[in-house]
């Protein structure tokens, strides 16, 4: 009897946490939206952005100073956080993933 009210309190407590938290889910919707759509590449940018690393790499290091090596190391950080914002990817949660397995169990 005590575990039908436990999981009972349980399940109403998980339908009624997306309710709390909606207002900021919105809005975090909305410009993650938004972001996703102005970070498209097209493949002529991705190309010339992997030429000019390309370049850099082939480049002779040795005789430059540490202010030009310091340039290009950023230009690279900054070609390759470009590069890498054109991919997607999804982010699970352990509470969602406890959440998912509660699921499954009970069901």
């Amino acid at each position: 009897m005590k575990t039908k009210h436990f999981f009972v309190l349980l399940m109403a407590l998980m339908m009624s946490a997306p309710i709390a938290f909606s207002a900021n889910a919105k809005a975090e919707t909305e410009n993650a939206t938004a972001t996703k759509v102005e970070n498209k590449l097209t493949a002529e940018e991705l190309s010339s952005m992997n030429k000019r690393v390309e370049e850099i790499r082939d480049m002779d290091k040795s005789e430059m100073s540490s202010m030009e090596k310091k340039a290009l190391k950023k230009e690279l950080k900054e070609t390759k956080k470009n590069i890498s914002r054109d991919g997607g990817y999804i982010y699970i949660g352990t509470g969602t993933i406890i959440l998912i397995l509660l699921l499954i169990i009970l069901l």
